[in-house]
């Protein structure tokens, strides 16, 4: 109809209304983006490295490409050959391009990756930020970006340099390709996003397209022969994709290990076929309820959300009156919901168990939990006042929803800053040796080993060595810097010696103390030396103290103020506070 005569007037053009959102929680994907990327960036910052294999696994190799030495574990011995370089040097060149801008230093280095992991990480937030918002509703989309912003899962998870962190990337570029349907199936893509993740991350986390896949499937077999052909069609597309990122990965780590190798292939073989005495379990077993404790800690209401998704989606189509939602509707919620049970059913069964192993299901964990309180919040929200729900005033009913969720923000905010405060120290304590430190100076580690955060934190080509302490395990040896054979990186294909996949001690992984120039340790009030475990700090003959960062003493320290933040304040009582030891650079002192 045309507007009408009182809405016109001569010579101005109509107003057209603006369009309002679909509901008045949508959010633009700019204005997503932002917020995700924001909250990354500040983990790329703060976020302590919690697991000594990303610096030794990631951070060293990538060291070793860009710098031309570092530390190497068994895993990228030629007899093993179980990590990417292509994955390594894809993070390689993002750290050279930094050395081509101004003021560069190997610590900028360090952070200039985290920095584009966090910006990676965004744009794959974004992109299911939308999907979520337009396929399934903008409310949903804005309790996800709440779950993915506050949790300190995702602290941890988004800027770590680990295949899980880029495996979780991919899985979200995945889900969004399956999820939306606009335009047409994206099934090729979705294929190449999980491939790629599992070809250059984690060959596991493919397992998460599983109910995409058997979506498509279904929907093929109930649909006409031309649908069922083009379905087989983007299957083939997709697969193919796959396969040339298993060749340009086959090619590059072939070409550094020199050998014929397919290093997803070795991954999958070491995990689940080694002998006994081999394979993951060698490194400690937890029981089967490890991730349900993990997941409360680091995603507290939304992981109990998300586990009740699908029990809640069930009861509200059963006391459902309204015939909106069909068949197709219901299967697909049913398919967006099941990637995080089946993942947590996998793992939660398997002996060795680590935190890092959950990454890549984090965005089905918060897509879940999302779900899950739009479902309650529209029960909650009924006004009929025959209904015992209708009969609590609605004031009150914000004011039960608003003390839930900002408690479950503050919950997280809390045990982010608690891990921060506690654990930092590792990340603070090698800024001096820019002034104290001379060229070729060795900085030895004991007990603290795992602890290292990465040769990017030692300047003026300084050396991590280790020193003999109570660990009876084996500890890394160094690439090789041998010039040998073709071009650059020999000691990517020279077999390292002491190396083997039973963690058995090799001897010649230590150095003398009396050959280290400085040294790392952690000292602890109160707490007990040994032999091979003496306080070094304590030791003010033989060593001075450079710098020291308070380090939480876990072992003095109630379990709430390990699992969040408590101030000392004075009126907290004594047994709840923080106890704090000392993690510092100690330098020797040379004989008068």
């Amino acid at each position: 109809m045309p507007p009408k005569a009182a809405n016109m007037r001569p010579g101005k053009p109509a107003k057209v209304p603006k369009k309002m959102p679909a509901t008045p929680f949508a959010v633009k994907p700019i204005g997503a983006f932002y917020v995700f990327f924001i909250a990354n960036l500040l983990a790329a910052l703060y976020a302590p490295i919690q697991d000594c294999d990303e610096t030794f696994n990631y951070w060293e190799p990538t060291h070793y490409l860009s710098h031309g030495y570092g530390l190497q574990t068994w895993e990228y011995s030629p007899d093993y050959a179980i990590r990417s370089w292509l994955y390594i040097i894809l993070h390689g060149l993002v750290g050279n391009f930094r050395r081509l801008l101004p003021f560069s230093t190997k610590v900028g280095e360090f952070y200039f990756i985290r920095y584009i992991l966090a910006f990676v990480c965004a744009i794959s937030q974004t992109m299911l930020f939308r999907v979520v918002n337009n396929t399934l509703n903008p409310r949903i989309a804005l309790f996800f970006l709440m779950a993915m912003v506050f949790s300190p899962g995702m602290f941890h998870a988004s800027a770590s340099f680990l295949p899980s962190s880029f495996a979780m990337y991919t899985t979200m570029f995945g889900m969004a390709q399956f999820m939306n349907w606009r335009g047409g199936l994206k099934t090729a893509q979705g294929i190449f996003c999980f491939a790629l993740g599992g070809i250059l991350g984690w060959p596991f986390a493919m397992a998460l397209s599983a109910p995409f896949l058997f979506e498509e499937v279904v929907f093929a077999c109930l649909s006409s022969k031309d649908a069922f052909i083009e379905t087989i069609l983007r299957f083939i597309r997709g697969i193919v994709s796959g396969l040339i990122v298993l060749v340009f990965e086959f090619v590059v780590s072939g070409f550094f290990y020199k050998t014929l190798v397919l290093v997803p292939f070795n991954i999958v073989w070491y995990n689940i076929f080694s002998e006994p005495g081999k394979g993951p379990e060698i490194y400690g077993t937890e029981p089967w309820h490890f991730y349900i404790r993990n997941l409360l800690l680091n995603f507290n209401i939304w992981f109990i959300l998300a586990c009740a998704a699908l029990p809640l989606f069930t009861l509200q189509k059963l006391l459902s009156r309204s015939a909106q939602a069909n068949t197709v509707t219901g299967l697909r919620s049913i398919i967006f919901m099941t990637p995080f049970y089946m993942w947590l059913a996998i793992f939660s069964f398997q002996p060795h168990k680590e935190e890092r192993f959950m990454y890549p299901a984090y965005p089905c964990l918060a897509l879940n939990g999302a779900m899950s309180l739009h479902i309650i919040l529209a029960a909650f929200g009924q006004s009929d006042p025959k209904t015992l729900v209708g009969k609590i005033p609605a004031k009150l009913k914000l004011l039960i929803v608003s003390f839930v969720m900002i408690g479950s923000i503050d919950l997280g905010i809390a045990r982010i800053y608690g891990i921060y405060s506690a654990y930092s120290a590792p990340l603070k304590i090698y800024e001096p040796l820019q002034t104290v430190g001379s060229y070729g100076d060795s900085i030895c580690f004991g007990k603290e080993w795992y602890r290292f955060p990465s040769s990017y934190h030692l300047p003026k080509n300084m050396r991590a060595k280790f020193v003999k302490s109570e660990f009876s395990g084996l500890l890394p040896g160094e690439f090789s810097e041998a010039k040998t054979g073709f071009g650059h990186w020999s000691g990517a294909w020279l077999t390292p010696p002491g190396m083997n996949d039973q963690n058995i001690e090799d001897m010649g992984k230590y150095t003398d103390i009396r050959a280290c120039d400085f040294l790392v340790d952690t000292y602890y009030p109160g707490s007990n030396s040994s032999v091979l475990e003496p306080h070094y700090v304590k030791d003010l003959e033989n060593w001075e103290q450079v710098y020291c960062a308070p380090f939480l003493d876990a072992s003095r320290t109630h379990i709430l103020g390990r699992i969040i933040w408590v101030p000392d304040w004075p009126i907290i009582p004594e047994e709840y506070r923080r106890r704090w030891g000392e993690h510092c650079l100690l330098k020797k002192k040379v004989a008068k």
